[in-house]
């Protein structure tokens, strides 16, 4: 299968340093090495758009769980989050050489930090200007495009026209636009109609992260949402959404209070968090949120990762409520959050999807699969699964099991369609010229084996991944190869 979402052919491929030489018929060629592929399926490697792996690189540089699960190509610096200086994490990237490509988003979130703090204002002309030189160097460093985290402090703050004079800056590069909105949930419909604003002011091609409906209220409004999509690219615009295929999120504790009590850093969260008006306002604005989603309690929401109580990790809020002898009702657990979050907050993960938004959204040809991950430390916390997951999980369960969409389409959305929207040159292909980015695997047993309860688990099926043409995932093992590169975007200045 070729990436192209045309019908598989049996055939050979030819690689030779590091680049896809034929792929074709050819019984009669010589090789130093030939791998038996008979009966399984050759693709090429999986491109994941959406991921968060800064800090995580020195800490596992094979990026075992990505490997794993067919990944030869990651983007990160997603939902704003990104190193400012890109020229330096690049060298960085280049310097420890990861099992993985490596390309980055710069991030609005991270830029703004470094210009204006956690500030809850708009910037000065100055401090607008400042922006948008580092992001225009960004451009320049070989960044792929500006993504904004709108949901999450300090980009919370920013008006629409911040980012447009931003995404402006990537335009000039050709570069894209990707976000995390300003709402998942009630305000969804808000929120992607900002997203399509940008790129129709900036002139800049958009991509829509982690496309979802969040909060048990807003189930089945996928169809809405689906078809401003739809319409938004009849009108002409390049807009593209990604999708991982799970029914819970994970993101931050931080993100359950209002944006308000989380300005000017963490002692500034901490001291209004010891008044009790603060608290009594809190606790007014969780409730709201929890009525809107019909519960009575935090059951849906998990602790991933708590690094001041690593105990209390994979338990949930109500839970920890009782494990700390509250009293059992949504006012005690409100505090137990606060309380968490003045202990250094945690990462979560938030039971609220519905499986037949999941079936929809990813109906839709022009949505991409992501993890929404970072590389992996085996063993450590209780994080989502989609970090070992997401791709076998497509294959088996939806194209294999449910058949939601053909084996040849889900290949196509995890090749061809991210390389073109991220402007990958020669990757996403099994084309000669191409880098030899290849994954191997047995379409009737590939699954993933990661679950809530238990997400250490590779997925299983895949036979062979090959980076840059290097075996690097051979027969359910990691071969200790580290051949992955840089992959800039198309602003890339040359070194003088």
């Amino acid at each position: 299968m070729d990436g192209t979402g045309n019908s598989w052919f049996y055939g050979d491929v030819g690689i030779n340093d590091g680049k896809i030489v034929f792929v074709g018929k050819n019984s009669h060629v010589k090789a130093n090495q030939i791998i038996d592929a008979k009966g399984l399926v050759i693709a090429p490697g999986f491109i994941d758009v959406h991921t968060h792996i800064e800090d995580d690189e020195i800490q596992n540089p094979y990026a075992n769980n990505f490997i794993a699960d067919g990944v030869t190509t990651v983007i990160t610096g997603n939902c704003g989050l990104s190193n400012v200086d890109l020229k330096k994490y690049f060298s960085f990237i280049d310097s420890i050489r990861l099992s993985v490509n490596v390309g980055s988003l710069i991030g609005h979130n991270d830029v703004r930090k470094a210009v204006m703090g956690e500030a809850n204002r708009a910037p000065s002309s100055m401090e607008l200007q400042k922006m948008e030189q580092l992001v225009e160097q960004a451009m320049k460093d070989g960044a792929v495009g500006l993504s904004t985290g709108l949901i999450y402090i300090p980009g919370t703050y920013a008006h629409t026209d911040e980012i447009v004079a931003l995404a402006k800056q990537v335009a000039k590069y050709n570069g894209i636009y990707t976000s995390h909105m300003r709402d998942e949930g009630d305000s969804v419909v808000q929120a992607i109609d900002e997203a399509l604003a940008i790129g129709r002011e900036a002139n800049i091609p958009i991509e829509i992260s982690h496309f979802k409906l969040s909060g048990q209220q807003n189930w089945g409004r996928s169809n809405q949402t689906i078809s401003m999509i739809k319409r938004a690219r009849e009108e002409g615009l390049d807009v593209t959404i990604d999708q991982y295929p799970y029914t819970a999120s994970s993101s931050s504790l931080n993100i359950l209070l209002p944006e308000w009590v989380l300005a000017d850093g963490r002692d500034s969260i901490i001291a209004r968090l010891q008044r009790k008006g603060v608290r009594n306002n809190v606790e007014a604005y969780m409730m709201q949120k929890l009525k809107k989603r019909k519960l009575s309690h935090l059951g849906y929401a998990m602790i991933a990762y708590y690094k001041a109580d690593t105990t209390l990790n994979g338990k949930s809020i109500e839970a920890i409520n009782l494990l700390w002898k509250r009293k059992h009702d949504a006012i005690h657990e409100f505090q137990t959050v606060m309380d968490m979050v003045s202990g250094g907050g945690a990462s979560m993960i938030y039971h609220g999807m519905s499986e037949k938004d999941v079936r929809y959204i990813m109906k839709y040809p022009f949505n991409m699969f992501a993890s929404d991950a970072g590389i992996r430390v085996f063993n450590k916390g209780v994080p989502h699964p989609r970090g070992y997951g997401t791709n076998a999980r497509v294959l088996g369960k939806y194209v294999r099991e449910e058949k939601i969409i053909s084996l040849e389409e889900a290949i196509r959305r995890m090749t061809s369609l991210p390389a073109q929207k991220f402007q990958l040159k020669k990757r996403g292909l099994l084309k000669e010229g191409y880098a030899a980015d290849i994954v191997i695997f047995d379409p009737d047993k590939v699954k993933d084996m990661s679950v809530y309860e238990s997400p250490h688990k590779y997925s299983i099926g895949f036979h062979y991944v090959l980076v840059n043409g290097k075996i690097t995932f051979e027969n359910g093992r990691h071969t200790g190869e580290r051949n992955g590169q840089v992959v800039y975007g198309p602003g890339k200045m040359d070194d003088k």
